[in-house]
């Protein structure tokens, strides 16, 4: 039987498990690819758009890490908001948290069936999808050491892909790689300079750039299942900034000094496979179809685990059925594996049957998701801080410019929703967002009724048997 935390989980994640998702959980496809649409519309000036929107990633990252160095919890920022703000904000970001990974599973299986369709276009779409999302699923169920091994050498891949990159693409600028099609870094400021379309431009792609950072805190919720969580969130937190640094601004810079912004196959090939295109590297394209694929199989894998972990966390606290957190003799909280799974099979399913419409609206409902988590955690860090004081609690690391800069990021984010709100193209999805969270809420009220009905309930039984 395996060591348990005090939730009833496996403590089975390893240092170097926890490290490594550290490291590498933020990269995603979002990365290869997604980054080409952001420097496309912004030009070289998407460094300024990924710089600011990785200072307010790694802001938030240190208020989630003050909190849970303080209480370690699979529920992470849910359960500090309900501690925090109340009842109903810890219910409501709760469960949006998970329904946004339950609806990254369909996202993230299609897009690595796609690539497998290409080698093997033999075999249907679908097919592939439910594979891989059953293959990871397995994963999840056995125990979260096995989880932790595979995000582990996800992890790893990707690490290695950019550090090469990196050296590749830094060798090409300055003219050490032969038959390259890049001169130094004057791609940086031709073709209209390094802000072609003007600032409103940069943060727009702002906009997008902040989705590409989602999965940040997931280090946070992994790490309550390590042997000594504190000592590995503060690693993780501390180490954030020079992740960011290098993965994200690296990459980015090293892109726009080799791929001009108005190159018409950016968007459509990505950043990264475009770039090695023009270093003249052979078989760009494949090579990055397999970092892409391991890339969007730890994203699915995470999400698989994400949404099992808050469900689990839910229902500890009376936020979900019961049932759901029961765990097994390895301490993985089976149950709520099965639900979110069982729930991502139908997403992976409805991605193919239902019309584009309707899937198209349910993606919405969860594009503003990942701004409202941050909202949260830094609300919650706001308040939580004079909570710990008054109990005399250790606070093992501390935001920084207390409470100044916390405001700031509050009405940062906050800016950055009514900007969305005021574009026509990010209006329906901060509506369909807002209008999911409302519906929650009111979940939120109805279940702390239903509770309080029930314990008065059962108080009334006991005094009238005690008779």
């Amino acid at each position: 039987m395996s060591l348990r935390n005090e939730a009833g989980l496996s403590t089975g994640l390893k240092q170097r498990h926890v490290t490594m998702m550290s490291i590498a959980g933020v990269i995603g496809a979002g990365l290869f690819v997604g980054s080409g649409h952001a420097i496309a519309a912004a030009g070289p000036a998407a460094l300024i758009a990924y710089a600011i929107t990785g200072t307010l990633v790694v802001l938030v990252m240190r208020m989630l890490g003050e909190m849970a160095t303080a209480h370690p919890d699979s529920g992470s920022f849910s359960t500090y908001a309900d501690r925090a703000i109340g009842h109903w904000a810890g219910f409501t970001i709760g469960w949006l948290y998970w329904w946004f990974w339950v609806l990254v599973i369909p996202i993230e299986a299609t897009a690595a069936a796609t690539i497998l369709n290409a080698w093997y276009p033999g075999i249907a779409t679908w097919v592939f999808a439910l594979g891989i999302t059953s293959v990871l699923t397995v994963t999840n169920l056995l125990s979260v050491k096995n989880y932790g091994e595979f995000e582990f050498w996800f992890a790893l891949t990707k690490v290695v892909a950019i550090a090469i990159f990196l050296c590749v693409g830094f060798a090409a600028i300055v003219g050490v790689v032969p038959h390259s099609n890049v001169s130094g870094a004057a791609r940086l400021f031709n073709n209209g300079g390094f802000m072609p379309n003007g600032i409103g431009a940069v943060f727009s792609a702002m906009l997008t750039v902040m989705f590409s950072f989602m999965g940040t805190e997931i280090v946070t919720i992994a790490a309550a299942e390590s042997d000594n969580p504190k000592r590995q969130i503060v690693r993780a937190t501390n180490s954030v900034i020079w992740r960011i640094s290098l993965f994200y601004l690296g990459s980015i810079l090293i892109v726009s000094a080799i791929v001009p912004w108005n190159d018409a196959l950016l968007p459509s090939h990505g950043s990264y496979q475009r770039a090695m295109e023009l270093v003249g590297i052979a078989h760009a394209k494949a090579i990055i179809d397999v970092v892409v694929l391991v890339s969007v199989a730890s994203c699915l894998n995470s999400a698989l685990y994400t949404a099992s972990r808050m469900l689990f966390s839910l229902s500890k606290r009376g936020d979900a059925p019961t049932g759901l957190q029961r765990t097994d003799v390895a301490g993985t909280p089976r149950a709520a594996v099965f639900a979110s799974t069982a729930f991502g099979f139908l997403t992976v399913i409805a991605n193919y049957m239902m019309p584009d419409y309707v899937f198209n609206f349910l993606l919405a409902t969860s594009g503003a998701i990942a701004l409202l988590v941050y909202l949260v955690i830094a609300v919650s860090q706001l308040r939580m801080r004079s909570i710990l004081e008054a109990r005399g609690d250790t606070i093992h690391l501390k935001m920084w410019c207390f409470p100044w800069l916390t405001r700031g990021v509050i009405l940062l984010i906050c800016g950055v929703l009514v900007s969305m709100f005021l574009r026509d193209g990010q209006r329906v999805e901060v509506a369909a967002t807002g209008a999911l969270a409302l519906v929650v809420v009111v979940a939120s009220l109805l279940n702390r009724s239903y509770r309080k009905a029930r314990e008065l309930s059962m108080t009334t039984s006991v005094s009238v048997s005690s008779r």
